[in-house]
């Protein structure tokens, strides 16, 4: 009795018609998968060349666009230079032109003496008149008694 508990079932072994059976659309399967294998070859190659196309108009148009910068920046910096000379030549007519209104001032002598507004300052806080920083006069205050002094 203990012989017929621990008795192993065998496998089945199946007739070889069902065999056959599985194996034919195992190779329809293979022909499947080759088919979509070489479409998706078929694919890459396609994106892989239109990536090789689009690389190219996109490094002529960066070339085209960097040629343009570059003669931009050759204008801008002509006209830069341009306007450094003329402001140059107009400092220069400004500072010719002062020196003649100058020398003409001095020939009819009516130009001031550096030291004349501050003698006029003196004068007048003398008088009791004050100068302020604008050249505005003021009445000054008697320190003493806080009164205006009248003159």
């Amino acid at each position: 009795m203990a012989n017929s508990d621990s008795t192993v079932p065998l496998p089945v072994v199946a007739p070889l018609s069902s065999r056959k059976e599985n194996v034919t659309p195992i190779g329809s399967k293979i022909a499947e998968l080759s088919e979509s294998r070489t479409e998706l070859l078929s694919r890459i190659q396609g994106l892989k060349q239109d990536l090789q196309s689009w690389r190219s108009k996109l490094d002529t148009q960066v070339k085209v666009y960097r040629d343009e910068l570059s003669e931009l920046k050759k204008s801008l910096n002509g006209e830069v230079e341009q306007l450094r000379s003329e402001f140059q030549e107009l400092r220069t007519t400004l500072q010719q032109q002062q020196e003649d209104v100058t020398a003409s001032l001095r020939n009819l002598g009516l130009q001031d003496v550096p030291g004349d507004e501050q003698l006029v300052q003196e004068n007048k806080e003398a008088e009791g008149t004050k100068v302020d920083a604008n050249g505005e006069e003021t009445q000054a205050v008697d320190k003493d008694n806080g009164k205006e002094t009248e003159n």
